[in-house]
């Protein structure tokens, strides 16, 4: 009997475990607090916001270049390997960009160094739904395993969401309550605990190479780039240019108004109602198809971006950032569900560390330009970028809907 006859009625929960939640969940702050650590240390450190900036964006660049390819890599040779790996390597790239930042370095080598942190940034989230996904494909039942999946990227989309909210937070008061390397110390401590504590366990096995009996060859990489796979990341990276181009046209709103501190807070409006409305996913219809989704959720995302042009007070862009959130979240949850689901054979990693790149590839590009903007034209001009972006991310869905209509 292979893994794949065995149809377990047990809950996704019993079969992983409540500890593997609550590991991957600690997990993900390492990634959620870098960007952020980076910027504080180098503004702190160095007094240049520029070149904060620039080093932030670098880190991203980093995650980037390399996230595919250690999705890949975790396909090929087994999550438990390469995150072991990744754990050791990025925990002393933080440790090494603190050293760095703080000795008389010339620029170019803390861009190197933070360049270096993204590229070894463990990618837990893409890498938990791919293990998560090959254990409802192989442990649940076929009739329920539609819902449990929906389920299942919807905790995922909301986790990540917490996580970038809580993570900030945990580097201000780090910072502030110790010293502007204590963030990168305690990133590189949890890297260095509970990525390993990941990688370590039982479910790991799950998604080692040959380690599946009877599992089929991996597919051919030229799968990875069929178009219903495509559109799937395209849609994300407009996730992501919306996600840096709100960010840094929403700081300079409140920059505006000599609030410029209180933009990570005003953000969280948002966040907290994504990840509120991306759980709420789980409990949608099943005839409310995938494709029907994305198309609804990124026309409310359009929506709530087109009343910034209204808001001409904060109390007004927490209204319009909460519509914003109402959309966002579900449509993440949606295009990881397709993702999941248009997954080739033993390319599940990969598929889901391109669409996770994808997001941080859109948010430090969408960051810079939006910044550069912002200091050019003000923030009027800077506020049609999320407007811009959120009309990528309904294209891409309506793209996505053709793609999805059964062949003739």
């Amino acid at each position: 009997m292979t893994i794949s006859d065995v149809r377990e009625s047990r809950s996704l929960l019993r079969i992983a475990g409540l500890p593997y939640f609550l590991i991957a969940l600690v997990a993900r702050l390492p990634f959620a607090m870098m960007v952020v650590g980076v910027l504080t240390a180098v503004v702190s450190i160095r007094g240049s916001l520029a070149l904060g900036g620039l080093t932030s964006a670098t880190v991203g660049l980093g995650t980037a270049c390399f996230g595919a390819l250690l999705g890949a890599a975790a396909d090929a040779f087994g999550q438990r390997r390469v995150l072991l790996v990744l754990a050791a390597a990025n925990a002393v790239a933080l440790a090494l960009f603190a050293a760095v930042v703080y000795g008389d370095t010339p620029d170019g080598l803390v861009l190197a160094a933070a360049f270096g942190i993204g590229a070894t940034a463990p990618q837990v989230a893409p890498l938990s739904r791919a293990r998560l996904v090959t254990l409802i494909r192989h442990r649940i039942a076929p009739e329920r395993a539609p819902r449990t999946l929906s389920s299942t990227m919807a905790y995922e989309s909301a986790a990540d969401e917490t996580v970038f909210v809580i993570g900030p937070f945990i580097v201000g008061l780090l910072a502030a309550a110790t010293a502007p390397w204590a963030p990168l110390v305690g990133a590189a401590v949890l890297t260095a605990v509970f990525v390993g504590a990941f990688a370590l366990h039982p479910t790991g096995r799950l998604v080692a190479p040959g380690r599946e009996d009877g599992a089929a060859p991996s597919s051919d990489v030229r799968d990875l780039f069929r178009p219903r796979v495509l559109v799937v990341v395209g849609g994300t990276l407009g996730v992501g240019l919306f996600f840096g181009s709100m960010l840094t046209s929403l700081t300079s709103f409140m920059a505006d108004r000599g609030r410029a501190d209180e933009a990570g807070l005003m953000y969280g409006v948002m966040g907290i109602g994504s990840a509120l409305f991306a759980l709420g996913v789980a409990y949608l219809p099943a005839r409310f198809s995938l494709a029907a989704r994305w198309i609804a959720f990124a026309s409310v995302l359009l929506a709530g971006s087109l009343s910034l042009l209204l808001a001409a007070s904060p109390a007004a862009m927490a209204c319009s950032l909460a519509v914003i959130g109402i959309g966002i979240g579900p449509t993440l949850v949606t295009q990881y569900s397709l993702a999941a689901a248009r997954s080739p054979e033993g390319r599940s990693a990969t598929v889901m560390t391109m669409v996770g790149s994808a997001v941080v590839v859109g948010q430090a590009m969408a960051s810079a330009l939006t910044g550069s903007v912002s200091e050019r034209f003000g923030t009027s001009a800077a506020l049609l970028l999320p407007i811009a972006t959120a009309a990528l991310v309904l294209i891409a869905a309506v793209a996505n809907a053709v793609l999805s209509r059964p062949r003739a």
